[in-house]
């Protein structure tokens, strides 16, 4: 209605013009502080791979990145307690339960990081990207999840590789048909023995010979506490050797072991009692003849392929060696070439060659060589060394070795090597002239072995460069506690010992009626112009 003045009733009223309505806004998304290019959430989402979590904060999606933050650490906790764990006992590194856990959860942490950074990138919407920014970002992050992947592969394949490896070379198997595997408890794996002494064997089944010839044998005898240990070497060509009473060929030899050839050399045991005795027997009675000359129970036995043991060298880039004389290899007259004199470092074909060549040489200087090589392979082959060639060593060591260790017994072995390897080593071989090996002093072996074991115990690990102190004429009747020897035939308490072997297999301490003739050796002498047999392998190989 409209008043004479022209204005509207509630104008006249007082009321005043009209006011338009508000305009209401329209609701918008919630945007980003400024449009995300496409560097941007490439950067975001790399940084999600490394800190879960990250590109959904950044996102606005703070309760799901809080709870991939919090699950994040509590991994990363759990990786250094398990870390912690394993350095503190490197044994566990290789039980079997550890390691199908350990491949299991590489497995899930591949998918895991994988669909990490899949929704992280998703969170941060690269669809308001320009076509090309997302084709771009979309190459790079499918990059990334492979990228991110690929170290919990190598991790699950690693420890498959282990657990193969392991499986292969050591047995659940009784080490002789018939007998039962004694099980190894956790809480004393070494059954209460002090020592525990391991036959390494070097074979040699080459194209030109029947079966295996054990042509280099050295029994270790390891102190499981402290890890000193003594290297017995024994030549391949000792002659006649005894085995313990009640053993198939102790009635069968009891004049001591001949063969088929008559010659009865050391070497020559493995594949007589293969043929004779049944497949699988070789290695048992190798253990016996060798633990009853030295009056030790040999309670584990390793063979190692000469050319295997070629290809870990290898593996681990070779071996430095000091190589006293020049060494000529290469058939039986050496025309293949020469390794030099001085630290040398050698591949795995020469390292073999240096340690089995015979050109002006004889076994004895062999035995020597070998002795050098093994205290180098335990120097140098450090945990640094096999992580950095781990697949080449383990494809090597699954073809070369053979072990009756039982597999329960691996995670006990690994920590007792790291022990060894950081103890102190002697070695002890028995040769010319201290022992002539057509016509051995069985009696002086044992009395020797028993000697250098109980020097072994009383050393300390700081006396490195001490020796041991046996001699050819060491005393017979040293008495004492632990280790002591007590008469020509006695042996350290708790290192297995056995009855001194006499032609007819009696545990008399006589000298048997072959060790009369050690004035008339059957075999060509090597000098061995040294007051102590048994000496460290810095002392004898410069290590």
């Amino acid at each position: 209605m409209t008043t004479p003045l022209g204005g509207t009733a509630g104008e006249a009223a007082g009321d005043g013009p009209e006011k338009p309505a508000p305009e209401r806004k329209a609701a918008t998304p919630p945007r980003y502080a400024k449009t995300p290019t496409t560097a941007s959430i490439i950067g975001w989402t790399g940084l999600s791979a490394l800190v879960p979590g990250a590109a959904h904060l950044r996102a606005g999606q703070r309760r799901t990145g809080f709870i991939l933050l919090g699950a994040f650490g509590v991994l990363l906790v759990a990786g250094v307690v398990f870390a912690l764990v394993i350095r503190a006992n490197l044994g566990l590194a290789v039980k079997d339960g550890v390691l199908v856990t350990v491949t299991v959860a590489a497995a899930v942490g591949a998918l895991a990081w994988f669909a990490l950074v899949i929704t992280s990138y998703i969170a941060l919407g690269p669809d308001r990207l320009p076509q090309a920014g997302q084709v771009a970002s979309g190459i790079v992050v499918g990059v990334l999840c492979v990228s991110v992947m690929a170290p919990f592969a190598l991790t699950a394949s690693s420890m498959l590789t282990v657990r193969q490896t392991a499986d292969a070379i050591f047995t659940s198997d009784p080490a002789v048909p018939g007998e039962t595997v004694t099980p190894v408890r956790q809480e004393d794996p070494w059954n209460g023995r002090r020592r525990v002494n391991f036959l390494l064997i070097g074979g040699d089944a080459a194209g030109d010979r029947t079966g295996v010839r054990t042509d280099s044998m050295t029994v270790a005898s390891v102190d499981v506490k402290t890890g000193n240990a003594v290297m017995f070497s024994l030549p391949r060509n000792l002659q006649f050797v005894h085995f313990p009473k009640g053993d198939p060929l102790a009635a069968r030899f009891p004049n001591g072991f001949t063969g088929d050839s008559g010659q009865g050399l050391l070497n020559e045991v493995w594949q007589y009692a293969e043929d004779h005795l049944g497949k699988g027997r070789g290695p048992h009675e190798l253990k016996s003849a060798i633990g009853y000359t030295l009056g030790l129970k040999v309670d584990y036995y390793a063979i190692v392929d000469m050319y295997g043991f070629a290809a870990l060298i290898d593996a681990i880039g070779g071996l430095k060696i000091r190589v006293e004389t020049d060494i000529r290899w290469g058939g039986h007259f050496g025309t293949a070439g020469t390794i030099k004199a001085g630290y040398q470092r050698l591949d795995g074909e020469h390292v073999l060659w240096y340690g089995r060549s015979r050109v002006d040489s004889d076994d004895f200087s062999r035995m020597g060589r070998q002795r050098c090589v093994m205290g180098a392979l335990l120097d140098q082959a450090t945990p640094s060394v096999v992580l950095a060639n781990f697949g080449k060593i383990a494809t090597a060591t699954r073809h070369m070795f053979r072990t009756d260790i039982p597999r329960d017994l691996l995670e006990h072995l690994v920590p007792l090597a790291l022990k060894v390897k950081d103890a102190k080593t002697t070695s002890l071989q028995f040769v010319p002239p201290t022992i002539w090996p057509g016509s051995a002093d069985w009696v002086k072996i044992r009395r020797l072995t028993a000697q250098a074991i109980k020097d072994s115990e009383r050393s300390s690990r700081t006396a490195l460069a001490a020796g041991v102190t046996a001699s050819p004429g060491a005393p017979t009747g040293a008495t004492g506690g632990a280790g002591s020897a007590t008469g020509p035939a006695a042996t350290p308490s708790g290192s297995g010992s056995l009855a001194a072997p006499t032609p007819g297999g009696s545990s008399a301490g006589a000298t048997p009626s072959r060790t009369s003739k050690a004035s008339t050796p059957l075999d060509t002498p090597t000098p061995n112009h040294q007051n102590k047999p048994a000496k460290t392998l810095s002392e004898a190989c410069g290590l």
